[in-house]
């Protein structure tokens, strides 16, 4: 297994746990997150874009992984995750630059993992 695909399935593992002993405020967290990034006036592969854009730019190497591979089952192209990395660099210039290349490093071992579960 590769080395972001590893990250992402421990988080999703740190998921499980914080949602488990946390509590009310995990179980509250979760509801929120599924509400807000359900289709509406915004398609829920926008949002997952928009929260990718985000989580660059807050330098949140977690956070890009999860939307990554979201926005990815939601249909996101190479493309359009390129043009939302490059919206990062807009708003958080140098450390987007950094951070944005691990998105788009993670983007092929995620892409390159989803044809191959998909055979």
């Amino acid at each position: 297994m590769s080395v972001y695909s590893e990250k992402l399935d421990h988080i999703h593992k740190n998921y499980g746990l914080l949602t488990e002993k946390s509590g009310e405020p995990g179980k509250d967290f979760l509801s929120m997150h599924v509400s807000a990034l359900k289709d509406g006036a915004l398609s829920h592969k926008e949002k997952e874009l928009m929260c990718l854009c985000v989580a660059i730019s807050i330098r949140c190497e977690g956070c890009i992984l999860d939307h990554l591979s979201n926005a990815i089952d939601a249909g996101a192209t190479k493309d359009e995750i390129t043009e939302t990395v490059n919206t990062s660099l807009v708003m958080s210039g140098g450390p987007a630059y950094v951070y944005g290349g691990t998105a788009l490093e993670a983007m092929e071992e995620l892409f390159d993992k989803k044809k191959a579960d998909d055979k």
